[in-house]
């Protein structure tokens, strides 16, 4: 993941994928969704050179990296990915799967995604994931990262994030936020039955430079 103040486990933080019917495994199954309908778009409207996907805070990688995976040759062109994350073990496990599905152009990046420096090679992209990234933020973290997402972005990329619902819901504001940085909501998913959402939302604003030396976030567990 990124740097935390806490002492949780990221890696054991994926075992709740091995149960169907757990809030992270219903999570996964619309973010793959949403990861799908972005590569169906993508195809449609016939965009040139290879799709670059961004996914920050990445995990195993298992939304992005399944897809491909199950895709089999069927894409927009050729794909290049990159995952960031702190936790090597997650990345070792990224790395396994792509060894074994024989996924190839996909970059893993042990770094810190809560700071600017750490995206400077990897930005702009057309696919940007912030999964399991703003619930893990104070407030002010999310709504400075939200600012910042615009440098990350190419015209007309698609991002897609998710959120708890947990009250106090702080979703409201991050789709208002995300509006006010040039983002354009396509989709928010939120179903009743779990608390967890995903927004997808394409940037229709104007690209930003990066900039660097900034301190974004930090995990507040």
């Amino acid at each position: 993941m990124t740097a935390s103040n806490g002492a949780t486990d990221w890696e054991a933080w994926h075992d709740d994928y091995a149960d169907p019917a757990s809030a992270l495994s219903a999570r996964l199954v619309v973010v793959r969704s949403e990861i799908r309908a972005a590569f169906d778009r993508r195809a449609a409207a016939g965009r040139p050179g290879p799709l670059s996907v961004l996914s920050a805070c990445s995990g195993d990688g298992r939304d992005i990296l399944g897809v491909l995976a199950e895709r089999d040759g069927r894409l927009p062109g050729p794909v290049e990915v990159t995952l960031l994350d702190t936790d090597r073990r997650n990345l070792a496990r990224a790395e396994r799967f792509c060894r074994e599905a024989g996924l190839t152009g996909v970059r893993l990046l042990d770094r810190d995604a809560g700071l600017s420096n750490s995206y400077l090679d990897a930005a702009p992209a057309d696919l940007v994931l912030m999964c399991g990234v703003f619930g893990n933020l104070t407030d002010d973290d999310v709504h400075r990262l939200v600012g910042f997402l615009p440098a990350l972005c190419r015209p007309a990329a698609t991002l897609i994030w998710t959120r708890s619902r947990r009250a106090p819901d702080l979703t409201p504001a991050i789709r208002g936020w995300l509006a006010e940085a040039g983002f354009t909501e396509l989709s928010f998913t939120a179903p009743p039955e779990v608390l967890g959402s995903v927004g997808t939302n394409r940037f229709d604003g104007r690209p930003v430079p990066l900039t660097p030396g900034q301190q974004l976030f930090s995990f507040t567990r």
